[in-house]
């Protein structure tokens, strides 16, 4: 009796540990107007497509993991979905062509880049009311917002700047010139700084936080691949701050980057034209949205080893995780 008892203490153990782990993973496909859908227990098999606006690009989940946000750029609005049912919710207000969001870490607040009107929207997302538009520089592009919630960070694509904005006043703080085009802004877990990738000017700027000063500029090198077919676009730091992962476009590769000295540690093979990253809530994973070969590639964070890769639907854009 008693060893049945220890097994059957390790066995309900064992299942009430592995619901912790599990998570899916969602890719807006572009070309496809769908979002795929990967399931941690099941090997990242897909699982589910289902249809959403027109060309699908910026996604992301709620803090509370139970809403799915998506730029539908093509129809001007960002939809929401239940990312348990996959069903459709509600619409929010945005300005025209909405291409990447973020939301706030206290799930309150949800901010979108309206590309072709040079604004930034802010969306109260218990109410779904529109409530603010922040005008920034031309062709607004990434978003990012502080571990605090206090800043919003959006780049313009033509400006070549890094715009900080004052969640409370909605104005803007401070303005940072960085190289071509860029792209994507990410902010360390410990809000001490914030990097923006150029796609054109193949660079990563690393932004003192407190100073607003450039303190780092991150360029790249791989052998036999021209230098202009290297494009920085999204950019994710691990949550320990040790490690950063670059999106490098055309070159097919993910720079691995030392955050303590900032050199590049590696570059790892991916899909052709890797476009965005995201990290599984345990930080055991990185996934890319590989938007030529049309698929993903799930990358071993610990041994910076691509595993797997899983095809998905057509011209994947963005990816996001939801929490355990």
């Amino acid at each position: 009796m008693r060893r049945l008892s220890v097994a059957a203490l390790a066995a309900l153990l064992a299942s009430s540990a592995s619901p912790a782990f599990a998570y899916k993973v969602f890719v807006s496909n572009e070309k496809g107007n769908d979002i795929t859908v990967l399931d941690s227990q099941q090997d990242f098999a897909v699982v589910d497509t289902f249809k959403v606006g027109q060309r699908p690009r910026g996604i992301a989940v709620s803090p509370d993991g139970k809403s799915l946000y998506v730029c539908a750029s093509d129809d001007d609005t960002i939809q929401e979905y239940d990312t348990e049912t996959h069903a459709f919710k509600r619409t929010l207000p945005s300005g025209p062509d909405p291409e990447l969001l973020v939301v706030s870490p206290s799930g309150d607040q949800l901010y979108a880049a309206n590309e072709d009107d040079n604004l930034v929207t802010v969306i109260d997302l218990k109410t779904g009311a529109r409530l603010a538009e922040i005008p920034v520089g031309v062709e607004p592009e990434g978003m990012g917002v502080s571990p605090d919630g206090n800043t919003i960070v959006n780049t313009s694509e033509t400006t070549n700047m890094a715009h900080f904005i004052d969640r409370d006043s909605q104005q803007i703080t401070a303005n940072v010139l960085v190289d071509s085009r860029p792209r994507f802004a990410q902010y360390k877990q410990d809000g001490s700084e914030i990097w923006v990738s150029a796609e054109i000017g193949g660079t990563v700027s690393v932004i003192d936080a407190a100073t607003k000063e450039i303190t780092h500029k991150i360029t790249f090198e791989i052998p036999g691949i021209r230098s202009e077919a290297i494009q920085p676009v999204g950019v994710r730091i691990s949550d320990d701050g040790t490690k950063a992962y670059v999106a490098l476009g055309p070159a097919n590769r993910v720079a691995v980057i030392d955050t303590s000295t900032y050199e590049v540690t590696d570059y790892l093979l991916v899909g052709q034209r890797v476009w965005q990253l995201a990290f599984s809530p345990d930080q055991q994973y990185l996934f890319t949205t590989n938007g030529l070969s049309n698929d993903i590639t799930i990358i071993d964070v610990a041994s910076d080893k691509a595993i797997k890769s899983v095809q998905v639907g057509q011209q994947p854009w963005g990816v996001a995780v939801t929490p355990n």
